[in-house]
């Protein structure tokens, strides 16, 4: 018999069929028997419903057998299940087959480029799913999977469920589930379990010495389950500078207008308003037309009196469109030739080096109204190779709608204001 965690009992009381969460993230650090719980809601509800099918996923599914599968065959164990009497494991097509006739798939969700739409998962059918370390596996795999469960749910009048495990990551886990659950905005589907190892009593003593001795980012991380950290060396903004960013405008300056326009109708349009380097007005719209967005940008220039020269407008995509309707104003094109190419990969690049650098000497000013989105987008744009001697450059940003889930428009439209630092003898002295 089985003896749950008071932790491992809310997670699966969070996932139970009575229960409104369709989404539960289980964990915070290491030592919470994460991988133990999700075997053993998989198993429990595999014997439960039988004939149906359960998905266990890992980022890379070599990974997933020496590591979660070894887990599963342990805790089926604990339940009395004799492998290959109650259950069997087949290597060749990485299923798990029970005797009343369930099933789990172990699948390798890792984004591969020749399957960056996961097609290999179109035809797949799930009743519900186990994702472990799920921090190293992209939103676009897991809401794949989720549009997958329907398989046998009106037979036993189940809900979809599934349940995500990890580490904390400053990736789109930490957007999704963390920020907004500290805030007590977490949609009501989903679910959020800390779960520390000081939270279970049967890891031995040492295990528990062992983490308190690890360097501070990562004490913080796997014994505090501390979500706010940064592991990498591969940022650019200090958190602490950009929250100093934040405070009254100086009021005075020239007035600039920088505009993100949305690709495909997929994004947001974000336009802002400048006075100086204080950022005073933001227009954020969504799945509007190119005459739409161009309007919008004529209406606010021609209210504010901004100069054509000092408007920018993303070019890349439909933005040229924009940029043609605007006439006049300055198209940025993020791969184009940096002031600097020796040290720059492209234009983008040096003006993220250089938004950091004003940043961090306090030279920007933001609205406070949009520091969450603006502190989260910008902690988002990373160096590329930060340990090589190559040229500078940063994430894409299709890089980071992978990672994280969402598109950095804020994070693009303020770093736009920074070309007119590069290039301060640019433009036309006529308004639109």
């Amino acid at each position: 018999m089985i003896e749950f965690l008071p932790k491992q009992i809310e997670c699966l009381k969070a996932l139970a069929t009575d229960s409104p969460f369709e989404l539960v993230l289980f964990g915070g650090g290491a030592g919470g028997s994460k991988s133990f719980i999700g075997c053993a809601w998989q198993i429990q509800r595999r014997l439960k419903y039988k004939g149906t099918r359960g998905l266990i996923g890992r980022s890379k599914l070599d990974t997933l057998k020496k590591t979660t599968l070894k887990t599963f065959f342990e805790v089926a164990g604990m339940f009395g299940l004799v492998a290959n009497k109650h259950y069997q494991f087949n290597a060749q097509s990485n299923i798990i087959q029970f005797a009343n006739g369930s099933e789990i798939l172990l699948k390798d969700l890792f984004a591969y480029p020749s399957d960056a739409n996961f097609d290999s998962l179109g035809s797949l059918e799930v009743t519900d799913f186990y994702i472990d370390e799920c921090s190293q596996v992209s939103k676009k795999a897991v809401d794949i999977v989720r549009s997958r469960v329907r398989f046998k749910l009106n037979e036993y009048n189940l809900a979809p469920k599934g349940l995500l495990t990890c580490n904390p990551s400053k990736g789109w886990l930490y957007n999704e589930f963390y920020s907004p659950w500290t805030t007590g905005e977490l949609p009501p589907y989903m679910a959020f379990i800390q779960a520390r190892a000081i939270d279970n009593p049967h890891l031995p003593p040492s295990y528990i010495e062992t983490l308190s001795k690890l360097p501070e980012v990562d004490r913080k991380r796997l014994l505090d389950g501390d979500w706010n950290f940064d592991d990498s060396n591969d940022a650019i903004f200090n958190t602490d500078d950009v929250l100093r960013c934040f405070r009254e405008p100086d009021g005075t300056g020239e007035l600039f207008i920088t505009a993100d326009i949305a690709r495909l109708g997929k994004d947001r349009s974000v336009i802002g308003l400048w006075r100086g380097l204080s950022l005073i007005q933001v227009i954020e719209l969504r799945r509007k037309r190119v005459t739409e967005v161009a309007e919008a940008i004529k209406n606010l220039a021609n209210l504010k009196y901004v100069k054509l020269g000092n408007i920018i407008i993303d070019e890349d995509g439909v933005g040229g469109g924009v940029c043609d309707i605007v006439k006049g104003t300055r198209g940025f094109r993020n791969g184009s030739k940096a002031s600097h190419p020796e040290r720059f990969v492209n234009l983008k690049a040096e003006c993220y080096f250089k938004l950091a650098e004003f940043i961090e000497f306090g030279r920007v000013i933001f609205p406070s109204e949009y520091k969450e989105t603006i502190v989260k987008e910008l902690d988002m744009i990373r160096r590329k190779n930060p340990d090589g001697d190559s040229k500078l450059t940063v994430t894409s940003k299709d890089e980071i709608q992978r990672m994280h889930g969402l598109s950095p428009d804020y994070a693009d439209m303020i770093m736009m204001r920074m070309f007119f630092e590069l290039f301060p003898n640019y433009g036309k002295y006529s308004y639109v």
